[in-house]
């Protein structure tokens, strides 16, 4: 893990490729898991706020699930949660469109200029899941087999994640933060290019 301004970033945000693939995915995050997208206690309440400006951008199932469950649920982990249209199935803000992909009603609503809130931060971060420590917000990447296009086009297009992920990351910490981790990212390169063996260099730990 690599230390910098009080979060923990795991290597693999360095060493693997990804980019987001929905012609070929049709945006499946929206659809499966046993659980909804992570929220946090602010974008819970807004989401409640706004209810009203979002749901034309819902399916009608989706509308009936947020009345019976409400627009936001605590999981069987205890999580803050989006509902689920019914266990297994896609997030109550989840609706396709004429391409037959998934979209976030969230995201379209804040696109479109009727809410000024973007989708929930866990979304935007995937494949990063955030895990806050005691001193600590850890960052790790998360594999998913849904995902596994999305790796496909990161490794043709050589982007690794966190560089995928920058809009999201900035948004989340701050320029500077991702400006800094640039920087932390060429050293990391310098530190585990081949030698002139072939053989990697050995790993040490950047602060």
């Amino acid at each position: 893990m690599i230390e910098h301004q009080g979060t923990l970033i795991s290597e693999e945000l360095f060493e693997k490729r990804f980019v987001c693939d929905l012609s070929a995915c049709k945006g499946a995050c929206c659809e499966q898991g046993d659980s909804g997208a992570p929220l946090e206690p602010e974008e819970a309440a807004f989401i409640k706020k706004h209810i009203k400006e979002l749901l034309p951008y819902m399916t009608e199932r989706g509308k009936a699930a947020v009345k019976k469950q409400g627009t936001s649920i605590v999981d069987s982990d205890g999580e803050l949660v989006t509902p689920l249209v019914q266990e297994y199935a896609e997030c109550v803000y989840a609706k396709k469109d004429t391409t037959g992909t998934w979209k976030c009603g969230i995201d379209n609503a804040w696109r479109d200029g009727k809410i000024p809130f973007r989708k929930p931060i866990s979304c935007h971060l995937y494949p990063i899941r955030t895990e806050k420590l005691k001193y600590h917000e850890a960052l790790n990447y998360h594999e998913w087999p849904i995902c596994a296009p999305a790796c496909s086009c990161g490794a043709k297009l050589d982007v690794v994640v966190f560089r995928f992920l920058k809009e999201s990351l900035v948004r989340r910490y701050g320029q500077e933060w991702y400006d800094e981790l640039e920087i932390i990212y060429q050293e990391w390169v310098k530190r585990h290019r081949p030698d002139a063996s072939g053989k990697p260099k050995a790993k040490k730990s950047i602060r």
